[in-house]
């Protein structure tokens, strides 16, 4: 058995304070280089002092697992000339809050190079990586390297998903599994599908790790309705679009937080 990464112990740590503090832990996601460089940079910044864990996209021009929003602002940020190495640099210099999760494709990771990266996200508070394109059975010798960096991969079942592979997903993961709340692609929806807490439910019997859901979330109501059903929520879309029409993204996230918890 691959040994857990050492920073899989502050992803633990988080859901454990969470639990203690009888809520569940918020997640946003927001993309590097939307709108800008540096307000993308501003934007990590703020969220990271309000959330429990965040997440950073990589922009890609094939973003299979992403919807409309997500896809815009991936196309803003590599018109805007995006570059992953510059973009470290400047988050090593200002790095979250909180722990962060980099989520990005197989593609650019090879491009960037894979070995490099890991390296790379080793120096900066990274805690791990979200990769949708990456088949759960080609997963072992990129786990393997990550752990030797003291990262962890971050898995993801869907409704659609047999109980055999959320078995496995499971047992392949070092710190939380990502339950994609519905089939298809990112995007705010203005209810939770029906299915979902059979869905939830049913990963519950199949194992202990920590749980979070992502896909579709938009509203502090959808976070109050999955509390005592996961134990974290992943908010993006929603973000994004606030983020395009000029709303407080941080306002935002500050009401998404209030609804995790009492």
């Amino acid at each position: 058995m691959t040994a857990a990464p050492a920073r899989a112990s502050t992803i633990h740590g988080v859901f454990e304070r969470v639990r203690r503090e009888d809520r569940i832990a918020l997640i946003p996601y927001l993309m590097a280089g939307y709108p800008t460089p540096d307000r993308a940079l501003e934007l990590i910044g703020a969220a990271s002092r309000e959330a429990d864990l965040i997440e950073i996209g990589v922009p890609f021009s094939d973003p299979v697992a992403d919807g409309r929003s997500i896809q815009h602002a991936a196309q803003v940020s590599l018109h805007n000339g995006f570059r992953l190495r510059p973009f470290l640099d400047a988050l090593a210099a200002s790095p979250p809050a909180c722990p962060a999760l980099l989520m990005s494709y197989v593609n650019p990771m090879l491009a960037y190079g894979r070995d490099r990266l890991l390296a790379d996200l080793a120096a900066l508070r990274i805690a791990g990586l979200i990769v949708p394109d990456l088949p759960l059975e080609e997963t072992d010798d990129w786990r393997a390297a990550a752990v030797a960096h003291g990262l962890f991969l971050v898995h993801l079942v869907a409704p659609t998903s047999p109980d055999e592979r959320i078995q496995a997903a499971a047992d392949a993961t070092d710190a939380f599994l990502y339950a994609v709340s519905l089939a298809g692609t990112t995007g705010a929806r203005p209810e939770l599908d029906p299915g979902l807490p059979v869905f939830l439910r049913r990963i519950r019997r199949l194992t202990d790790k920590p749980l979070a859901v992502g896909f579709g979330l938009s509203s502090p109501d959808h976070v109050r309705a999955l509390r005592g059903l996961a134990d974290g929520v992943i908010v993006g879309s929603r973000i994004i679009e606030a983020v395009r029409a000029g709303e407080s993204a941080l306002d935002l996230i500050r009401v998404l937080r209030d609804a995790t918890g009492n």
